[in-house]
């Protein structure tokens, strides 16, 4: 890029990061063919010693660790150690058997219909913050007596996963996976300052304080969930473009390979690769993936038809590194990328949504010519697309839909289609829902007394209680407090005789939990 556009670039970065001084903030890098075309970081990686954040700050990336898993099983596969058409019980037999072919290719697509195991934990009582280690998280998984949905007719965004393949991955190679890792991708492409730290409690140097906001200030973010292949990553900014440089030379038939796609069994494409996301933005090939946890956020996006990588890292829970990295490649693309499609109408999408079946909410508002929306208690913006519809904004969460009057057309997975209705803004919570009820699935007991719910799980007792609100007729939410965010259930109270006899539970990426009445 000339001299001067390469200010320019800069220049916007400051902008984008100028609302972080003095406050946690982020970095972001742009890389080209290997260059560095440019890195600003703003605000401070620790407010407690006014440490600045810099090039060299490392930050929890999370998910985005998860494409760095699916390349050690490709590797293995490819010393003829494994084949991803494996079935996932031929290396991990404690997993049930759900009488359906599972494949490790399912694990590393997210189309296994496994359901996560962090959710698990949550609809338990153990929030992020409290202490859980490995085995607890491997007996949430493998006490579930049933999927989601079948292998390979859908995708839904699972943890349980990429833990289960870095299972795999160190049962077949002898080796725990950090050392894995490090001996065949870190050390020798110089990745440096990348490791896997399971034991979020072990301070490293350079890492950032994890912040959350809190009532106009911050407060230090609270995490004790021991993570691995699916989430258990520091790395920092330089590191990560070192890997892209990799995947597009060196690497490039592994880059092939982590961004191949699939079909699902009816034909519809998986837009959700090897622990990657691929899709077209603009009319350019994008690969992305973000990472999300308590205190931290990341975006690492790959445009490989233009050689362009960006990197942008926070430890601001407020802040918005997916926007900022698309942003800055808007600043380096220019007039390379299609015209923005512009947004329908939004005056009539404004309110409350449900899938009157699953059971499933959503809940839309429209501030100063703004829509966003929040679904499962996790908000997210919206983008226009190419066909007049509207869709999240929201990394692995697939939500697509378009206004027909009072009804709202919505596609989420291999191309089903579903039509919700409008729900009122506030209802009553249904009668006779006091009690206590319990699941095997969840080793846990919820007791209801009015618009609460008490929680016994398998690893933390006596919690702060849970809160219930109405949504319609028999459909209840249950709102969970939580480190990273506020949790929102949709639930219906299910009646033999009148009476409540079991409750179905939709958790996002929990689906067909039933609690039983004791």
């Amino acid at each position: 890029m000339p001299y001067l556009e390469l200010a320019r670039l800069e220049r916007h970065l400051e902008t984008l990061l100028a609302p972080f001084a003095g406050a946690p903030g982020a970095t972001i890098g742009v890389f080209r063919d290997g260059e560095r075309l440019a890195h600003v970081s703003g605000g401070l990686a620790s407010l407690e010693l006014g440490v600045p954040i810099g090039p060299a700050t490392r930050f929890r990336i999370a998910s985005v660790s998860k494409q760095f898993t699916c390349a050690a099983v490709l590797r293995l596969a490819g010393e003829g150690r494994l084949s991803l058409g494996d079935e996932v019980r031929q290396y991990l037999p404690e997993l049930p058997d759900y009488g359906a072919r599972l494949t490790v290719a399912h694990l590393l697509h997210n189309s296994a219909g496994i359901r996560d195991m962090l959710q698990l934990m949550a609809l338990g009582g153990a929030d992020l913050a409290q202490p859980v280690r490995r085995p607890a998280l491997l007996d949430a998984i493998f006490r579930q007596s049933a999927l989601n949905f079948a292998p390979n007719t859908g995708y839904l965004y699972s943890n349980s996963n990429f833990l289960l393949a870095g299972l795999i991955v160190e049962r077949i190679s002898g080796m725990a996976l950090p050392g894995y890792l490090h001996r065949h991708f870190f050390a020798p492409l110089g990745m440096t300052r990348t490791a896997m730290s399971e034991n979020t409690e072990v301070p490293l140097p350079g890492l950032a304080t994890g912040y959350l906001p809190d009532g106009g200030g911050w407060r230090c973010a609270r995490h004790g969930f021991a993570i691995g292949g699916e989430g258990g990553l520091v790395s920092c900014v330089e590191d990560l473009a070192l890997w892209d440089h990799h995947l597009a030379t060196a690497g490039a038939a592994l880059a092939t390979q982590l961004s191949t796609q699939f079909r699902f069994d009816n034909g519809f494409e998986n837009f959700y690769a090897l622990g990657q996301q691929v899709r077209r933005w603009r009319g350019v090939l994008a690969i992305d993936h973000g990472g999300l946890w308590p205190g931290y956020k990341t975006h690492f996006l790959r445009l490989p038809e233009h050689r362009l990588c960006v990197v942008a890292m926070a430890n601001n829970g407020g802040a918005d590194p997916l926007g900022m990295a698309y942003d800055a490649a808007a600043v380096v693309l220019g007039e390379a990328l299609a015209r923005e499609p512009a947004l329908p109408d939004l005056a009539g999408y404004a309110g409350r949504w449900l899938d009157p079946d699953a059971p499933q909410s959503v809940d839309f508002t429209l501030a100063d010519g703004v829509l966003s929306g929040c679904a499962g208690g996790v908000p997210f913006a919206v983008e226009a697309t190419a066909d007049g519809r509207i869709a999240a904004r929201r990394g692995s969460f697939l939500f697509t839909c378009r206004r027909d009057g009072e009804r709202l057309h919505v596609e989420q997975d291999a191309g089903r289609v579903s039509l919700w209705r409008r729900a009122p803004a506030s209802a009553a919570l249904p009668a006779g829902l006091d009690g206590s009820y319990a699941s095997s699935d969840l080793a846990a007991t919820w007791n209801i007394a009015g618009d609460q719910v008490r929680v016994a799980g398998p690893v933390v007792r006596g919690a702060e209680p849970w809160s219930l609100s109405g949504v319609e007729g028999d459909v209840f939410r249950i709102e969970i407090p939580g480190a990273l965010y506020r949790a929102v259930l949709d639930v219906r109270a299910e009646r033999q005789g009148g009476s409540v006899r079991r409750l179905s539970v939709q958790a996002g990426r929990v689906r067909g939990i039933v609690m039983e009445r004791q």
